[in-house]
Formats: structure tokens, C-alpha cells, sequence
């Protein structure tokens, strides 16, 4: 079988990942031994060729492969996100895994390989090309949440496993009982069927579908109450993992979240919106009341991220080409101050012994004013306090919700933001106004780098910059968001 050159360059990008990531596990073989600096530069190379590769191929705004991937310019906004997302990952990963003793090609090779699965997630507009996709980032993210080998790592990895696998299940029983209510399972088509048979939209059938598909996603995004894995999974594994899973992996699912539910099953929105938007209020009430209870930071972030998945569930149920444009700006924010805020969390630690308690990082803001700074501005994202991305982010979602009329999701959106400040606040204030413990072990020197630093430093920059001016961003993302339909 052929297929016309146009089709072939809507997977350059993915070749490139792939033959970046085969390159690292070449270069572990062949390369020189020691100090390994040079996969994160290669790794880095892969990455900035499928960037220009995506950007070259963005004007060809067509389906290829019999309209089953997508090359227009909502996949390619979310790509860029996976972009970033694996740069700053790798930059954050160098250091951290050669003190631990751990930086070999296939941890880099694993990260790349994933990201192709994120990539075939953006851009599928077929329910079984997505599956693909979710599968290929699934299987060498559970690899990567279990790479350092330990107790905790392999705990992380099993039950990320175990639990993915049942939603996984789910998802796919889902595609089968609507290709058996409609005959397809290409996205364009499912929706086509439905405006053409209005009365097949309130089947048996093709509802159980649908909620069996809402529940795979719901388990991807860490939304209630498919959210019990994240805590264990994302304190147990590697911090710069963690990182990875709570950004990358979160704006994948969330890209096929849209391109599904608001083009396949746009003719079923009575349907599932009611129930998204209990959903949507369970989750950031849930995620936040739990994270305010947590003495450890990587855990407390695992339960704000998801009160993040609540808010970005805000934008779903409204399903306005203004929600849906900043739900892509939140994305992107929250790709940098996430990754910004583990970075400083693996910079606070040493060998063999992570600083992630809250108490543990009493004084650190004076020792280390640089890294108390970073992490500051950090939390002030995520808890939505201007002027940073954070706060733009949530403002252009909740300010979509009133238009439509969504008041009581706004107000609870709101009320859950304001909750979410006591504990981001509270890692700034131990920073700056609190002394060590009595007998507690003080730290000398911060485990920074050449490449971890620059990861914060880009991070944070991004973080204000997108809050001081988002209008181009926004722009971008209004133009994506119109080829959802």
C-alpha cells in the first residue's frame, strides 16, 4: 500500500522522535562512557526537529492516512505543549538521574517514545489511531514511573499499570459498542451518523458507549472519582516523571477529550454535559480539600493537579470556542509552571534522598534565594494570583462559563481557586518565615545544574511572560480551536 507523500509528512514528526529515540539507545552502546550529557542534547535535537517538522507541515491543514490524522492547526497547538513538556523534561532529567546514578539512553528513549503516542493521541481523528496512541505513551510511561528500580518506583509503576490497564479496557469496550451502534469509528463520521439519525443519539448503545469512553479519559485526566491512582503513582515515581506525566500526558488526553466529545458526540451534549459538570465540581473540590491535608510536597501536587483537571473540565461542559481556546492557553500555562515547580523540587533534594516534606523546605527561600523565587512564582501560578499564567488561564475559562451562563460552576470554580491558595502559599511562607526543625539535617548546596537551571529559568520566564501578555497566545489558540468542527 501507498500513500501520497502529503500523508507520509504528516508523520515526520513522529519519525523524527522515534529515530531521536533509537539514537539514544544507540549512542548507550556506542557512545562514551562516564558522564552521559550528550543523550540530553540529542534528545533535545529530536525534539526541535519534530517542532520545525510540525510547523512546516501546518499550511497543508488536511486528514491523511484516509482521514484517520489530523495535520491542522489544533493538533499542531498541542504538539508544541508536548514539545515543551519533553524539552523541559529532559533538561530536568540530566542532573537528576547522573547524581542518582540512573542516566542511561533508555530512560531518554522511553521519554521520546512517548511522546510519538502523545502526538498520535492530538492529532487522531479516528478512535482506533487514538487508541494506538494512548497505548504507545501508556506502555513507556508505566516503564519510565518504575526506572529508578526502588520500592516506591516500582509500587508507582505496578499500580499505574494495573489501573491504566482496566481504563484502557474500558475505553476500548466503549469504541466497540459505538462502532456497533453507528458502523464507525472515524470521528467526522460518528458525527455525521448522529445528525442524520437524531433518535440513535438517545440509544442504549450508543450511551453506554459514550460513558465507557468518558470513563477512559476520566482516569487519563485524574478526573473524580477515577483519580485514586495519582497520589501513589505520581509520589512514588522519579520527580522529573512525575513532571512528565502531570503535563504531558494531562494535555494529550485532553487534546482527544475535546476533538471526541465536542465533534463525535456533539449531537449527545445534553447527554454527557450534565454529568461532566458534577464531575467537573467533584474533582477540583476533591483535589484541593485533599492537597490542603498534605505535608509532602510531590503529593500535594499530585492532588492539585487534580483541582487543575477540575478546571480544565470547566471549559469542556461550557464547550464554547472561547472555553475551548483557554483550556488550551491553561494547558500550555500549566505545562511551564508545573514543570518550573518539580524542577525546583528536584534542585531542593540529594542523592539517594529527595526533599519533598513541606517542613523540609523551612528557610530555603533566604539560603537559596534564586530557587525560593522560582518555586514562588511557581505556586503563585497555580493558585491563579496575577500577574501570571496561571491566573489568565483560569480567568479566560471561568469568564466562558458566565457568558453561557454557568454562574453556580463559576462561583464553585472560583471558591475551589481561592481554597487552593492556603496550601500553595503555605510552601512560600515555610520558605521564607519559618527555621528548620531542632536536629533536622540543614542543607549545604542545592542539587543545580547547567540544564535544570535553565529549565526553571524558561519555565518561570514563560510563566510571567503569558501572564503579562497572553493576547498572542490567546489568538493562537481561538485560531486552533476552529478546526474542531
Amino acid at each position: 500500500m501507498t500513500f501520497p507523500m502529503s500523508d507520509l509528512n504528516l508523520l515526520a514528526p513522529h519519525i523524527a522522535l522515534t529515530a531521536a529515540g533509537l539514537l539514544c539507545l544507540l549512542a548507550e552502546v556506542f557512545g562514551p562512557k562516564g558522564r552521559r550529557g550528550y543523550l540530553t542534547y540529542l534528545s533535545l535535537a529530536g525534539i526541535v526537529v519534530a517542532a520545525l517538522l510540525t510547523q512546516a507541515n501546518l499550511p497543508q491543514k488536511g486528514l491523511g492516512f484516509s482521514r484517520m490524522l489530523a495535520g491542522d492547526a489544533f493538533a499542531a497547538f498541542f504538539s508544541m505543549v508536548i514539545f515543551v513538556v519533553g524539552a523541559l523534561t529532559v533538561l530536568v532529567s540530566d542532573h537528576y538521574l547522573s547524581d542518582e546514578e540512573r542516566n542511561h539512553g533508555e530512560y531518554y528513549a522511553l521519554v521520546l517514545f512517548s511522546m510519538v503516542g502523545m502526538l498520535l493521541m492530538v492529532g487522531a481523528t479516528h478512535l482506533i489511531v487514538f487508541f494506538l496512541g494512548l497505548e504507545t505513551m501508556s506502555i513507556a510511561i508505566y516503564a519510565l514511573a518504575g526506572y529508578l528500580r526502588t520500592g516506591d518506583n516500582a509500587e508507582s509503576s505496578f499500580k499505574y499499570f494495573v489501573l491504566g490497564g482496566f481504563s484502557s479496557a474500558f475505553l476500548l469496550y466503549g469504541i466497540a459498542l459505538l462502532y456497533g451502534a453507528v458502523g464507525t469509528t472515524q470521528i467526522q463520521d460518528v458525527l455525521a451518523f448522529f445528525k442524520a439519525q437524531p433518535t440513535l443519539t438517545a440509544s442504549p448503545l450508543a450511551l453506554a458507549g459514550v460513558a465507557l469512553v468518558l470513563v477512559g479519559f476520566c482516569f487519563k485526566v485524574a478526573a473524580v472519582p477515577f483519580h485514586v491512582w495519582t497520589p501513589d503513582v505520581y509520589q512514588g515515581a522519579p520527580t522529573s516523571v512525575t513532571g512528565f506525566m502531570a503535563t504531558g500526558v494531562k494535555a494529550a488526553a485532553f487534546a482527544a477529550f475535546l476533538r471526541v466529545f465536542l465533534t463525535a458526540f456533539q449531537a449527545q451534549t445534553g447527554q454527557w454535559s450534565p454529568l461532566l459538570w458534577v464531575i467537573a465540581v467533584l474533582t477540583m473540590t476533591m483535589g484541593n480539600l485533599a492537597a490542603l491535608l498534605q505535608t509532602d510536597v510531590k503529593r500535594m501536587l499530585a492532588y492539585s493537579s487534580i483541582a487543575h483537571a477540575g478546571y480544565l473540565l470547566v471549559g469542556l461542559v461550557v464547550g464554547t470556542p472561547a472555553a475551548t481556546s483557554g483550556m488550551l492557553f491553561y494547558l500550555l500555562s500549566y505545562a511551564f509552571m508545573n514543570i518550573g515547580a518539580f524542577a525546583c523540587v528536584i534542585m531542593a533534594g540529594r542523592k539517594g534522598q529527595e526533599n519533598t516534606t513541606v517542613e523540609g523546605w523551612a528557610g530555603m527561600g533566604l539560603k537559596f534565594p534564586i530557587l525560593g523565587l522560582a518555586m514562588t512564582v511557581f505556586m503563585f501560578s497555580m493558585a491563579g494570583i496575577p500577574p501570571t499564567a496561571g491566573f489568565i488561564g483560569k480567568f479566560l475559562i471561568f469568564k466562558a462559563a458566565i457568558r453561557e451562563g454557568y454562574v453556580w460552576l463559576t462561583i464553585l470554580g472560583v471558591l475551589n481557586s481561592a481554597a487552593s491558595v492556603y496550601y500553595y502559599l503555605r510552601v512560600t511562607v515555610v520558605m521564607y518565615f519559618k527555621e528548620p526543625a531542632e536536629g533536622a539535617q540543614p542543607i549545604e548546596r542545592i542539587r543545580a545544574s547547567f540544564t535544570t537551571g535553565l529549565a526553571a529559568v524558561v519555565a518561570g520566564g514563560a510563566v510571567l511572560y503569558l501572564g503579562v501578555t497572553p493576547a498572542k497566545i490567546v489568538a493562537i489558540a481561538e485560531a486552533a480551536v476552529k478546526f474542531l468542527t
